[in-house]
């Protein structure tokens, strides 16, 4: 007997993969209705504008990182991983794993276009995403669904606080502890992109996810720790405190820091260069006496693990909804409609 076909989709928001790309990117964002709600074609003119005007800024960045984001390449890593694990856990079905970035290649219509020629009976989207925002595992989903058709296509989205996630990231800071010296006072600073405040104001669950994970995180540690954010932009209030806030704070109190990319699980910009060379230097002028980092997940074992257990529970149980996980003043979560 033939066996089906599970095709799952890792969803990420993409890098520029040449200098050339930065700007394409840039607008590719910025003209996401999840990122600046204003209505066609105001918000095509504005995003032009704010890619003009932020390009070469943009490029310095990727020029740091060999001309290009590492982003594709490291999920590809994830994506080879978990076509493993899921090829132990789900004998049953022959699985393959596709790749949908949402703001540069490959695109979202790629994928959907590679899933379809394939012949896939059952697809599983599985945002990279930790924890759940209206601006990212959201315009994602939308924009899946948007383009699927016919596809029969089940959603995974709500893993803040996956076991395998949460090991993942447990071991991980252990070992940098155990690197860290023993003769200075440590605080743990978990670092999570920002959003404006706003979005939480009307109901998005990013701030109380963030919270939940390094809560469960937290659970075999006794250390002081901080959650901040950081990749603060544009003139509105965001989520705090952030993280420059807090190495000043650390530098006061004398601390050295550990940061934590706790909403990331891929290296990046915004880890490479914000984290290892402008918040690093940063700690250096503030005289802060140690500053480590926390690696991303990656493809850590038991990470991708965690994941092909997710897909393997959504297989098999298709055609129910999803325990909603937030509470009831976040509106915007989208566990009880994935």
């Amino acid at each position: 007997m033939k066996q089906k076909k599970l095709a799952v989709v890792l969803m990420n928001l993409g890098g520029p993969d040449h200098l050339d790309s930065v700007r394409p990117f840039l607008y590719n964002l910025f003209s996401d209705p999840a990122i600046i709600a204003l209505p066609s074609p105001f918000r095509q003119i504005l995003a032009r504008l704010i890619a003009a005007s932020r390009t070469s800024k943009a490029q310095d960045i990727y020029k740091k990182l060999g001309g290009k984001s590492p982003l594709l390449e490291n999920t590809h890593h994830q994506q080879q991983a978990l076509e493993r694990s899921l090829r132990e856990i789900l004998p049953e079905w022959t699985s393959k794993v596709f790749i949908a970035m949402r703001y540069w290649h490959p695109l979202t219509e790629e994928a959907v276009t590679a899933v379809k020629e394939w012949e896939a009976d059952l697809v599983v989207t599985l945002p990279l995403y930790p924890q759940y925002s209206t601006t990212t595992t959201a315009s994602s989903l939308k924009r899946w669904h948007d383009l699927a058709g016919n596809l029969k296509s089940l959603d995974q989205v709500c893993y803040f606080q996956e076991p395998g996630f949460i090991q993942a990231y447990q071991e991980l800071i252990q070992q940098t502890l155990n690197q860290a010296p023993s003769t200075i006072p440590l605080r743990l600073l978990f670092s999570a992109h920002g959003i404006p405040q706003k979005l939480v104001d009307q109901g998005d669950p990013y701030q109380w996810q963030v919270e939940q994970t390094v809560t469960h995180i937290m659970r075999v540690f006794k250390i002081e720790h901080q959650i901040c954010y950081q990749s603060r932009v544009g003139p509105l209030q965001w989520l705090g405190p952030n993280l420059e806030d807090e190495l000043e704070r650390a530098a006061q109190d004398q601390v050295g820091v550990i940061i934590i990319p706790v909403a990331f699980v891929s290296e990046h910009s915004e880890t490479l260069v914000e984290l290892d060379m402008d918040f690093k230097a940063k700690a250096v002028e503030l005289n802060i006496p140690h500053y480590g980092r926390v690696p991303t997940v990656g493809a850590h074992p038991a990470f991708i693990e965690g994941l092909a257990k997710l897909v393997a529970s959504r297989v098999a149980d298709q055609h129910s909804s999803h325990t909603k996980y937030c509470p009831a003043q976040l509106t915007k979560c989208g566990c009880q409609s994935c």
